[in-house]
């Protein structure tokens, strides 16, 4: 029996990176994948992309309330449960507090972690449904370690890391079985990072700090995903699952 055999899976952010690199592996363990994105083309050709029959995919702005209220009911409708949220959309501009405007911070802060937020207070019900509810939110290394010019970044993900504290306590207080987790990766190589790991001077300094020496992989990151999304990780809620190439240990 694979891993997520009859299991109903959401991941945000679903059209390329570590998000289709999740749905992929989901897929590939048995799981109906709902794929969500704000880009409908690459969401096509992403949904196309995985095995199996039966998945889904739903054009989406993860910042807009109404957005998640209209797919939890259509999860429900459909469904009738979830059992794996994954809260993966988000993205970084990297800038010094003085040059960072309002509007940037609150857009950072919107898109990483106010659908977090959204997905999880939307979605509840459903995984609560399932007896056996997994949500595992995308932080980042910045969630545990700042840097120059992360501010905004380091203060969503950092938000999104205490915030799935908040949910995993809630949830284990309610008994309704559900589990919250956070993941954390370092330096992944993804289309939104390729452009910066392309430059060679930019790349000789991350990978400084990357004791492995090297750039990770989406999939590297999918692997563990999948693993807080299994009944593997049944013990777990509240915790953070750094996958970094030992970045934070030093």
């Amino acid at each position: 029996m694979s891993r997520l055999d009859s299991r109903i899976a959401l991941i945000t952010g679903a059209a390329s990176g570590i998000g289709l690199a999740t749905a992929r592996r989901f897929a590939e363990e048995g799981a109906k994948v709902v794929l969500a994105d704000r880009n409908g083309d690459a969401l096509s050709t992403a949904c196309a992309s995985l095995c199996g029959d039966g998945h889904d995919m739903a054009t989406m702005d993860v910042t807009d309330e109404q957005a998640w209220a209209a797919l939890a009911d259509r999860i429900g409708a459909r469904f009738g449960k979830l059992d794996i949220l994954v809260n993966n959309a988000g993205f970084g501009k990297f800038a010094s507090i003085a040059d960072t405007t309002l509007a940037q911070w609150r857009s950072i802060l919107a898109v990483n972690l106010d659908s977090v937020f959204l997905g999880t207070k939307y979605m509840l019900p459903l995984l609560a449904a399932s007896g056996h509810g997994a949500i595992v939110n995308m932080s980042s290394i910045r969630g545990i370690v700042a840097g120059a010019g992360t501010g905004s970044y380091s203060a969503a993900k950092g938000g999104v890391r205490m915030f799935t504290k908040a949910t995993a306590i809630e949830c284990a207080e309610a008994g309704n079985g559900v589990r919250a987790n956070s993941i954390h990766p370092g330096h992944i190589a993804t289309p939104l990072t390729a452009p910066a790991y392309a430059d060679a001077e930019i790349a000789k300094t991350l990978l400084a700090d990357v004791p492995i020496g090297r750039i990770g992989q989406a999939e590297e990151i999918a692997d563990g995903i999948l693993f807080l999304a299994s009944d593997e990780s049944r013990y777990m809620t509240g915790a953070e699952l750094v996958i970094d190439g030992g970045s934070t240990a030093q």
